[in-house]
């Protein structure tokens, strides 16, 4: 195999272990018994397991950023646009595999002071505040920057606790509470 395709594999394989079990809960062996690679081509492609769930993050965060940003594209514009990311949400959550949110997950796991993976989640949050910023720009622009942040800010916490609370509750119902709460503040 390639080495992009390797290196590929090996992320897909720890993305699929560390959302479903866990950061802490997957070890180096088993990513490397369920990849079917050996220790060394591991090591060849990642110095250690901080730097695979690195690359776990920012492979999710990819795959997440291209499907919300197309599904909101396709809605009709205006408020329709916000209220897709809740829509997109109970899709999400519809999947056989949903477990939550990756970051949130992770998060949950590291200690304190890992940086590296802390500062990677931030920026992926940070980025998700820009995309919903532009959206309301975009679709229900307020008076001012400071205001459009404002309100994609309130929008990100709603979407955030929908998200976290139907993993908690196993049910769809915080995200058609965050999508009403949306639609309040939008009106």
């Amino acid at each position: 195999m390639k080495h992009s395709l390797v290196r590929q594999h090996i992320i897909e394989t720890a993305s699929d272990l560390f959302y479903q079990k866990g950061y802490n809960r997957t070890g180096i062996n088993e990513i490397i018994k369920e990849a079917g690679i050996a220790k060394a081509t591991l090591y060849n492609h990642f110095a250690s397991k901080e730097d695979i769930c690195l690359a776990y993050l920012r492979y999710r965060n990819d795959l997440f950023t291209k499907n919300i940003k197309t599904f909101v594209g396709n809605a009709k514009k205006g408020k329709d646009q916000l209220y897709a990311l809740f829509h997109f949400l109970v899709e999400f959550f519809s999947e056989k595999d949903f477990n939550g949110c990756w970051c949130v997950n992770t998060i949950a796991e590291i200690p304190r002071e890992n940086e590296k993976i802390r500062k990677e989640i931030q920026k992926q949050k940070e980025e998700f505040i820009e995309f919903i910023k532009e959206l309301v720009e975009q679709n229900y622009s307020q008076n001012t920057t400071s205001e459009n942040e404002a309100l994609a800010k309130r929008i990100y916490l709603i979407y955030e606790s929908s998200i976290s609370e139907s993993k908690l509750h196993q049910d769809q119902w915080p995200i058609d509470t965050g999508l009403s709460l949306c639609e309040s503040i939008l009106n």
